[in-house]
């Protein structure tokens, strides 16, 4: 990935990269504050944008992805603060990873969160609103509310003898499915009823109709459609980057054609790995393509392993995997030839190099798959091949950790593979 700590321009003049007080980060012109707070950690960069008088601008240059992770890898009041500078296609995004599981939608999650929203200005939650999806705020307040009345209607017996627990504008009667939930909710109401009274009649006329299980599926096409413009494809098209490959036959491209079609970002500085063969190759080719490759195969690995973004150590591993195994093809394509390397990566397609990376440690499974022992190292070593997403057994490294972590490097693959020999 681009280093952004190795210089920042101001004018016509040149920063070296020092870490630098509030106060000499204030004097910086904007385009050089961003770029000085991707080569800082996530509690340091939180701090400048929440103390800076270009927050809100620095905030919602990030883009929904990137902001998600600077939320989460901080959390408590500070984040909460964060997410009040949000801009309503980066509040929507956090509303899809923290709202969803798989096809499922969690109500009490969606309290959680609206109830975050609702902490901050008046003015915040106006300019989000027009944003919300209408059909998952019928989904969720249909699951919260049963509602009674409109406009011209006269209330039934059965109506009139239900002990409602509130009205917002003497027209819709509302009792509170879940009591617990009910201030929060019965805020959230109060707003929309004041401050968009359209909008409110049409949710409630939503609601005192059926909402059933297809609402939610729909939503969640929805969702996946707002998550695809963002570069993260569905589900079914991400796992083909599991697609085995034949290294022996393969041949790197020379001629691949990138479109930009996202922007492309900084990873969070808790996701490099270090020095390894592949970011000694990225210090050659690096460009705006490239990265916004790159980003899109992590994308697409985090759909294809269903890895929820708020859990930061599952999106990790996947981000180290994706890492590895492309660092992993690249060493067996060029043999440590940094120039080769450069011009496999500048030809080939990152898909095909992971691909290429997976198939050399799904060998590993195959012949693990055929081998058990009853010694207690090789068998935790067997077992971490075995899985869906073959483990390396730290129990191999020179610190002889009895664990696993994801293949990084070639010799790794090699390591592994003596190893099985000798049990074979």
């Amino acid at each position: 990935m681009k280093n952004c700590m190795t210089e920042i321009g101001t004018g016509t003049a040149a920063v070296k990269s020092v870490r630098i007080g509030e106060e000499d980060f204030r004097k910086l012109p904007f385009d050089d504050k961003r770029v000085y707070l991707d080569g800082v950690l996530p509690k340091e960069r939180l701090a400048l944008i929440l103390g800076n008088p270009d927050g809100r601008k620095l905030a919602r240059a990030m883009q929904p992805h990137e902001f998600y992770w600077l939320f989460k890898e901080n959390g408590g009041p500070d984040a909460m603060d964060l997410l009040g500078l949000a801009s309503p296609e980066q509040c929507v995004f956090i509303l899809d990873m923290e709202l969803w599981r798989g096809w499922s939608f969690s109500e009490d999650k969606a309290v959680e969160y609206l109830g975050y929203i609702m902490k901050g200005s008046e003015e915040h939650f106006l300019e989000l609103l027009p944003h919300l999806d209408f059909n998952l705020l019928s989904l969720f307040l249909g699951r919260e509310l049963v509602v009674a009345g409109g406009i011209g209607d006269i209330n039934t017996d059965e109506e009139r003898q239900t002990d409602w627990d509130h009205t917002f504008d003497d027209v819709f009667l509302i009792k509170f499915k879940h009591p617990e939930h009910a201030a929060t909710i019965g805020s959230f109401l109060e707003l929309i009823c004041r401050l968009d009274n359209p909008l409110y009649a049409s949710l409630m006329e939503s609601v005192s109709g059926e909402v059933d299980i297809e609402s939610e599926e729909e939503c969640c096409h929805i969702k996946s459609g707002r998550l695809a413009d963002l570069g993260f494809p569905p589900h079914d098209e991400a796992l083909e980057i599991y697609s085995r490959i034949n290294p022996a036959t393969f041949t790197p491209g020379r001629n691949k054609e990138l479109l930009q079609t996202v922007e492309a970002i900084t990873l969070p500085k808790t996701f490099l790995t270090g020095k390894t063969f592949l970011e000694r190759v990225i210090i050659l080719t690096d460009s705006e393509l490239f990265r916004m490759e790159l980003n899109y195969l992590i994308n697409t690995a985090l759909v294809a392993d269903e890895a929820h973004l708020a859990d930061m150590e599952q999106m990790r591993s996947v981000v180290e995997r994706v890492y590895g195994y492309v660092n992993i093809a690249l060493e067996y394509l060029s043999e440590g030839d940094e120039a080769k390397g450069a011009e496999i990566i500048t030809g080939e397609y990152l898909k095909r190099l992971f691909q290429l990376g997976f198939s050399l440690v799904l060998d590993l499974k195959y012949r693990a798959d055929k081998l058990s022992d009853a010694d207690y190292a090789t068998g935790k070593a067997l077992s971490g091949l075995k899985t869906a997403r073959p483990r390396y057994y730290r129990g191999l490294d020179a610190d002889g950790i009895d664990g696993y972590r994801e293949f990084r490097e070639l010799q790794d693959v090699r390591n592994m593979s003596d190893f099985l020999a000798e049990r074979g």
